[in-house]
């Protein structure tokens, strides 16, 4: 058995699951704000800054939250 690894059998090993700190709150929440802000210039027409913001949104911000932090976890 690998030394580096717990038996799950023995009790004694951490419980791994979903640890988001704060990095990952703030990215969720730019996220979230830059896709409102989005949708909402999209309605005003906007052809520029609505796509821009939509994609940062989608695609950095969101993702970002889901990443930041990982190697803790391991």
């Amino acid at each position: 058995m690998n030394q580096g690894r717990r038996d799950r059998r023995s009790g004694d090993a951490p419980a791994r699951g979903l640890q988001f700190g704060v990095a990952n709150y703030v990215a969720f929440a730019l996220g979230l704000t830059s896709i409102a802000a989005g949708y909402v210039l999209l309605d005003r027409g906007s052809v520029t800054a609505a796509p821009l913001l939509l994609i940062l949104g989608y695609v950095v911000f969101l993702p970002a939250g889901l990443i930041l932090g990982w190697r803790r976890l391991s």
